[in-house]
């Protein structure tokens, strides 16, 4: 749910191998250890289902500086993995006959709320669950009176609001990744059940599968073994509380409930649950470039891999499963980072396995201090977006709008690198040998920032 520089996508392509869970360990010791090693992470557990054997390992610290390990019991913020319990239980409604995907989802609110419609098509449940209603990201009511915390005060009556204002700029069935959408999604199924979207989740999913760690609100016991969150650059930070769009994001537990999860989503029976959650796993809508989307699970390029990651002010997640090999695979970090997604993917293709080599680090050079000054400044991409370059000793800052400070890397005395996201920044310099501008690399696209003024 966390959005970090440039939008952020991950798409698998796996080999058509098999290996044992217990052969593995060498392996993720090798792709996860250096998160920790680099100070990317502050701990994390691994979790994985192989044809019937589960393993998990742990990393690092559940509290910066404790020496605690983590373990799968450890409790962590699933974020965005909700999504994927979302779909599941709309699907297990779905099942029911409950509800079905084509109703549309203003019969499930009171009287007070209208859904915002675009031309003759009424946004559906579907629409809902396969990020193509047409709704935006986030509400643009929200003004949360605690930053680091911002879902806590987003309640039924500024949901409502929204929706009675809201014009949508298009008609559905263009995908856009919506937490508004699966956050609404998770509501109206648990008004359609005559519950709370918590209750809901316990009584279809968490409860049948004895999931007893996988919650919305905390016990006392479960708080004790809560992972201490931190951000993307180590600080630490609160957690979130999302009481109303909680389908999108608000679910808390464990790998080891997380597995249990995976492995009902690997069952092969004809048990009523089983049979939902693969109804989850079917494809929706292409979403081009050879991905697609069933209910809340994303659909790799392979066609076999449904993946979902998640991220909160604190925490990040993978979660992942391959059906024809019978593969599952769950990491939960207490660091807000994209390398737990990195990582999802690498270790769900070894557990497939693949021999999937660790990135190696890239090398560094020192550069003098008279240099790293004449870079310092702040450089503009749009009128409302720039990046803010600041020096720390030896280390670089950069600092994009409304979002936290990031190290970056010398590659050379003008090449830059961060370690938190693929991208690279180059400085550059005028005619007359001063620094104007500098250019960001991300996903593949090239961004001049240009300096507002250099001394």
């Amino acid at each position: 749910m966390l959005r970090m520089l440039v939008a952020h996508a991950m798409a698998l392509l796996l080999v058509p191998t098999s290996a044992g869970a217990e052969s593995l360990k060498p392996q993720i010791d090798a792709l996860a250890q250096p998160l920790i090693d680099e100070g990317l992470v502050v701990g994390m557990v691994v979790g994985i289902t192989n044809g019937g054997q589960t393993e998990f390992y742990a990393y690092g610290e559940s509290a910066r500086g404790s020496g605690l390990a983590p373990s799968a019991d450890t409790v962590y913020e699933i974020g965005s993995i909700s999504k994927a319990f979302t779909g599941s239980i709309l699907a297990a409604m779905v099942a029911a006959g409950e509800v079905q995907l084509d109703d549309p989802v203003q019969r499930y609110l009171p009287e007070s709320a209208t859904m915002p419609v675009r031309g003759d098509q009424p946004i559906t449940l579907e629409r809902l669950a396969t990020h193509t209603s047409g709704l935006p990201r986030l509400p643009d009511n929200m003004d949360p009176d605690d930053p680091d915390n911002p879902y806590a005060d987003y309640g039924e009556e500024e949901l409502y609001e929204f929706l009675n204002h809201h014009k949508l700029s298009r008609s559905p069935g263009k995908a856009e990744y919506s937490n508004l959408g699966m956050g609404l999604l998770g509501h109206v199924l648990a008004r359609r059940a005559g519950t709370t979207y918590e209750q809901l989740l316990l009584a279809r999913i968490a409860g049948p599968l004895g999931m007893t760690d996988t919650t919305i609100t905390l016990r006392e016991d479960q708080r004790s073994r809560l992972a201490a969150a931190y951000t993307v650059s180590l600080e630490p930070t609160k957690n979130w509380d999302i009481p109303t769009l909680a389908g999108a994001g608000g679910i808390r537990s464990t790998a080891r409930d997380m597995i249990r999860y995976l492995e009902a989503n690997l069952a092969d029976d004809d048990a009523p649950l089983a049979k939902s959650l693969k109804l989850a796993h079917e494809k929706r809508r292409d979403l081009g470039d050879g991905q697609a989307i069933g209910l809340g699970w994303h659909i790799a390029r392979d066609g076999q891999t449904r993946w979902h990651n998640g991220m909160t002010g604190g925490y990040a997640s993978w979660a992942s499963i391959v059906p024809e090999k019978r593969v599952g695979v769950v990491v939960l970090s207490n660091t807000a980072t994209l390398k737990i997604t990195e990582l999802g993917e690498l270790i769900t293709r070894a557990a497939c396995g693949e021999q999937v080599e660790p990135p190696k680090p890239r090398p560094t050079v020192a550069v003098d201090a008279a240099t790293l000054d004449s870079y310092v400044g702040t450089y503009y991409i749009l009128p409302w977006f720039s990046l803010t370059v600041t020096r720390d000793g030896s280390q670089l800052l950069v600092q994009a709008s409304g979002q936290e400070r990031f190290p970056i890397y010398a590659e050379s005395p003008t090449k830059f690198f961060y370690k938190v996201v693929e991208a690279e920044i180059t400085f550059v310099k005028a005619d007359n040998g001063q620094v104007d501008k500098l250019i960001l690399f991300q996903n593949g696209r090239e961004l001049k920032a240009f300096r507002l003024k250099w001394k």
